[in-house]
């Protein structure tokens, strides 16, 4: 399977999607526009999108709403992005310079806010209220999950019920609100919605801990990012808090005080440690079972080709390079 297989069911509808971002990035103001189509033209999956396309014709949703949620969905994690990058003072995403590196800091922020206002105008278009219940919640929760990311930045002795939160808030939570929203709009049973939404918080968690593996098994060229980033950032991922537990003595003393400083030079006698305790294959097996329990969650939806891409983005999940 190829990553490019998972929208070949949606094909139509994710083109629409594509009309629909370039047609709400309109604004008076020519830098709103330069800056958001530069951050979504950067070659991301826009896989938060394809999965509210999904979710909703696995439900058998027939009308075409779901494209400006699609829309919105990806608005809101654009702007996530552009905030993300200028918090952890990023020079590259997907193999390119971020936008703060670009246009600077200020732009990127205000930026982002713009997608953020527009998301939510376009949510009120679409005028269903349970949806923009969910997706106002999870974008309050993923501002409170970055938060906590910040204050956990340089602290060792972040648990792994901490980070689980962390992640749980930055990244899966979105996920969720995706899929959540897709079966809300395409009023799908209960049963079948709260499946859709477990399914994604499951997927986003697996995605998230592939991701911070990444960071110390990848390259720049497959990742599009620096690998090491998370490490010079200070920030405790599932990786170094196994191997701390794990490790003997001078090496805890080594990723804590790697940790605490923000500081990658030792990457590599820190990427041997993480090998040596075990903590790559167990993040690896953390993702694992996550993708596990999203498959279960598709046990309520009746076969098509629309439930076969959900499950293969449990396989995408664990198989991709960036």
């Amino acid at each position: 399977m190829q990553a490019k297989d998972l929208y070949t069911s949606v094909k139509d509808d994710f083109t629409a999607v594509d009309v629909a971002i370039v047609e709400h990035l309109r604004s008076q103001v020519p830098l709103v526009e330069k800056i958001g189509q530069y951050i979504i033209e950067s070659g991301g999956k826009r896989l938060r999108p394809l999965l509210v396309l999904l979710a909703a014709r696995a439900c058998g949703y027939e009308k075409d709403q779901h494209i400006n949620l699609a829309a919105v969905v990806e608005f809101i994690h654009t702007a996530t992005l552009l905030h993300d990058d200028v918090v952890d003072t990023s020079s590259l995403r997907r193999g390119k310079p971020t936008a703060n590196n670009k246009w600077g800091n200020s732009s990127s922020v205000l930026v982002g806010d713009f997608l953020y206002s527009r998301a939510f105008q376009m949510l009120v278009s679409i005028g269903q209220l349970d949806v923009m219940d969910t997706l106002s919640n999870a974008t309050n929760i993923i501002a409170e999950g970055e938060v906590l990311q910040l204050l956990n930045a340089k602290n060792p002795d972040v648990s792994e019920s901490d980070y689980l939160d962390v992640i749980l808030g930055k990244t899966a939570m979105l996920f969720e609100a995706a899929t959540h929203t897709g079966a809300q709009l395409a009023h799908a049973s209960n049963q079948q919605t709260e499946a859709l939404r477990r399914f994604g918080r499951h997927l986003g968690i697996a995605f998230q801990l592939i991701d911070d593996l990444m960071d110390y098994t990848g390259d720049l060229n497959s990742m599009g990012k620096n690998v090491g980033d998370d490490l010079a950032e200070g920030k405790p991922t599932l990786p170094l808090i196994h191997a701390m537990a794990h490790a003997q003595e001078d090496e805890r003393k080594l990723i804590r005080k790697a940790i605490r400083q923000g500081n990658s030079e030792q990457l590599e006698e820190i990427q041997s440690i993480l090998q040596r305790c075990g903590s790559l294959d167990y993040t690896y097996a953390k993702a694992t079972q996550e993708t596990e329990d999203a498959l279960k969650c598709l046990s309520e939806l009746s076969d098509s080709t629309y439930k076969n891409s959900l499950a293969d983005l449990c396989t995408l999940a664990l198989t991709r390079q960036n």
